[in-house]
């Protein structure tokens, strides 16, 4: 890992966004909660969270972060083919939390395509990005 013990702790933040395409009869059943193995969009939620604060774990040479806040979102453009997911995160450290925030959206990603690949043999991850990170 890299040495960070002689940078100041500030406040820092990161976002990140990726999308999920799908056929719009899988967003149908998302939205009627009709996916066998429940919530999806919930369970996307808690699973990228989850995932933020496991960073330091899965990622080889990541510094494990104490994360003061992590936040997952969705949002299904009018076109109706995809989900947009968005993760912020939030640190006092010395050190950034765009790992995290990349991590949030790729595992809920990854979730959502775990819970409907039984009804969608389509989807497509993509555009997986960091949108911006502060420190102050």
């Amino acid at each position: 890992m890299v040495d960070v013990s002689h940078k100041p702790v500030l406040l820092r933040e990161a976002v990140a966004r990726g999308e999920i395409h799908l056929q719009k009869s899988t967003l149908q059943l998302i939205g009627k909660n009709k996916i066998a193995k429940g919530n999806v969009l919930a369970t996307a939620r808690l699973a990228g969270i989850m995932a933020a604060k496991k960073t330091g774990d899965l990622i080889p040479l990541c510094h494990p972060l104490p994360i003061n806040h992590c936040e997952v979102n969705f949002e299904i453009p009018s076109s109706g083919d995809r989900v947009i997911i968005t993760a912020s995160a939030k640190i006092a450290a010395q050190t950034g939390v765009e790992m995290e925030a990349l991590t949030a959206v790729s595992i809920a990603a990854l979730t959502i395509y775990d819970m409907c690949k039984a009804v969608d043999k389509k989807m497509k991850i993509s555009n997986v990005e960091l949108v911006f990170k502060t420190k102050k």
